[in-house]
């Protein structure tokens, strides 16, 4: 395809109502030249085709395989037929139908290829969102003294941002332009980028190719996870402004995630706005959507702040109305269907995606635990502590006299002990407590145990001398590779789901996909009953991720299919803010249930999922269907 906008004049029967799109008043931005050469009607794309079609013999005529032109006819044929045996149909179908057969002759070639690769570094950078907080709280933590309700708070955030985000910017879409809304998008980028590229596309090629887009929020997955694994650990990068601002690896690695965003909206730059969504919004639109229109001040003495209100108010009315007429009585049931689907996928994805780090995490601890030397009554006199003490605890003990210089403790708890003439200096310590001791007559000189790590102590005549203060990490053993390891296998697992998808989405059929899909997915996790170990925890972890890819891309195409023109990226905004939604509530039940039952939350995502691929069974097909 040369350009997706040299047939630019559309017609119906003998009379030119519509115009040629890309002109008319009052649209900036929107208009498209139409000072193109002139085309033969039946020309090739000089992007798809590398030849003259006229000058060379096609080479299946004599294998008896229909050339692509006669299959074309055939169709458009078929739904000519199907038009005239049906009831009469609209002027807006009968449009959505002459456009379809324009993106049928344009083709699928170099320029798609190239949004392609532009919306699939948006929708990575909104996949690197998802994992970045993850990656970076483990030594965020430190440097910015988080508790663990703020760590929790800012893991919040970001879903409820992307709600937020998903809704407004799906809206606005519909009103303001799918390339506009996406280059200022901010959390708000899935429903734009769908809608976008679906109206770039012809019917045959839609689920194909929208699934191999699904496939980087996959690679945002890799890409945030594998760079988080190559740049935090290395914790000795950076540099420190006092004890007040610490610069270290964490947000080197917050810089380099931002790049996908960025390369995208360079991308975005040189993209045109979609011809579907001009359509919509200039002159040549059916009379019944007139009523969409901005209202302007048409008084003289309006000021711009005032003209700005009224618009922004007259657009926020729009999109309400927009997000109301999803409960119209023609797509009720396709709404309710889709969002208890959404919920329940996002429920168990987000909720299992949180508990599969966490558990391992905990089955982490508990072997850790296991292997902790006991001290009980032990009597330490005179005694020069000069190597480090980890994974130890000391019960009613007694240290007389003793220096501990220049060591690291880890995961040490001194438990009803006494400390006396004891000098501690240059400690560093990680999760090392004291509880309920008596400490008399000590010293701690350039240590980081500050009070917060003394529960219950009683201390007498005890100094603190140059004490480190803040929440800086000190050691590197601390950033555990392992919670990037167990993302980046998710995420890899995630690319047979996607192929396989994509591969099958136009043979199989989206329904089927996505309701097998869920119900495998059901049945994975029931085998999470009888995992025990860190390793059969990662291998259905990769398993459950993998199927439920299919999934995923299978209810993305449907959502773009079941909706016009008018509405796409709206009910797409409003049905990934309602997964947004569901994220957050599946993360965090099944987050409280982690070292306390299996049991909860595998029933929870099995109840779940079995419902979700059930009501998918019954949306209709919409292999066949043309975008509205």
């Amino acid at each position: 395809m040369a350009d997706p906008y040299q047939n630019n004049v559309y017609h119906q029967g003998g009379d030119d109502r519509y115009g040629t799109y890309g002109e008319g008043g009052g649209h900036d931005g929107y208009g498209y030249q139409t000072d193109y050469p002139p085309q033969e009607e039946d020309a090739a794309s000089d992007v798809t085709e590398g030849h003259d079609e006229e000058d060379q013999m096609y080479e299946g005529e004599y294998q008896g395989i229909p050339h692509p032109d006669e299959v074309k006819a055939a169709q458009r044929a078929a739904r000519a037929k199907t038009r005239a045996a049906g009831s009469a149909v609209s002027e807006l179908e009968e449009l959505s139908e002459q456009y379809e057969d324009i993106m049928e002759d344009c083709g699928h070639g170099k320029f798609q290829w190239t949004l392609f690769i532009v919306l699939g570094l948006a929708l990575m950078a909104d996949g690197v969102e998802c994992f970045v907080v993850a990656f970076v709280l483990p030594s965020a933590e430190k440097d910015l003294c988080l508790s663990n309700a703020e760590k929790g708070m800012l893991g919040l955030t970001v879903f409820l941002s992307m709600m937020v985000g998903a809704f407004v910017f799906g809206g606005l879409a519909d009103k303001v332009g799918r390339r506009r809304c996406l280059i200022v998008a901010i959390g708000g980028t899935v429903p734009i980028v769908y809608a976008y590229f679906s109206e770039f596309l012809q019917m045959d090629k839609r689920g194909e190719h929208l699934s191999w887009l699904c496939m980087f929020w996959m690679i945002g997955g890799i890409y945030a996870s594998f760079t988080a694994w190559g740049i935090i650990p290395r914790y000795g990068w950076g540099f420190s402004m006092g004890t007040q601002f610490q610069f270290h690896s964490w947000r080197v690695f917050v810089l380099v995630a931002a790049l996908p965003a960025i390369a995208s909206l360079v991308g975005l730059t040189f993209m045109p706005e979609s011809p579907r969504f001009l359509l919509e919004v200039t002159h040549i639109k059916a009379p019944k959507t007139a009523e969409d229109e901005f209202i302007e001040i048409q008084s003289a003495t309006g000021t711009a702040v005032q003209r700005w209100a009224v618009r922004s108010l007259t657009l926020c009315k729009l999109v309400l109305k927009n997000v109301a007429s999803l409960l119209s009585r023609e797509l009720r049931f396709a709404t309710l269907f889709m969002a208890i689907i959404w919920f329940c996928m996002a429920f168990s994805y987000y909720g299992l995606s949180v508990w599969f780090p966490d558990m391992i995490k905990h089955l982490q601890y508990e072997e850790y635990q296991d292997k902790a030397k006991v001290f009980h009554r032990e009597r330490v006199e005179n005694f020069h502590f000069n190597f480090s003490l980890e994974n130890q605890i000391h019960k009613k003990g007694e240290y007389i006299n003793d220096k501990f210089i220049g060591i690291e403790m880890k995961s040490v708890k001194f438990e009803d002990s006494l400390f006396e003439d004891c000098h501690f200096k240059d400690i560093k310590s990680t999760n090392t407590v004291f509880e309920n001791c008596t400490i008399r007559s000590t010293v701690f000189y350039n240590t980081d145990l500050w009070e917060e790590k003394f529960i219950d102590c009683k201390m007498e005549n005890t100094t603190f001398e140059h004490n480190k203060h803040g929440c800086h990490l000190d050691t590197v053993e601390e950033n555990d590779v392992l919670i990037y390891l167990v993302s980046f296998l998710g995420s890899l697992a995630v690319l047979p789901g996607n192929i396989i998808s994509a591969l099958f989405m136009q043979k199989i059929g989206r329904v089927k996909i996505i309701g097998g899909s869920m119900l495998i997915s059901a049945g994975c996790t029931f085998f999470l009953f009888l995992s025990f170990s860190q390793s059969a925890i990662i291998a259905l972890q990769c398993l459950f991720c993998g199927v439920s890819a299919a999934a995923w891309n299978g209810i993305e195409v449907v959502t773009v299919e079941l909706y016009p023109a008018s509405k796409r990226a709206t009910a797409f905004g409003v049905l990934n803010a309602l997964c947004k939604l569901a994220a957050v509530l599946g993360s965090s039940i099944f987050a409280g249930f982690v070292g306390i039952t299996k049991a909860i939350p595998i029933l929870l995502s099995f109840v779940a999922l079995v419902c979700g691929g059930l009501v998918a069974l019954k949306l209709p097909d919409t292999r066949e269907k043309i975008l509205q």
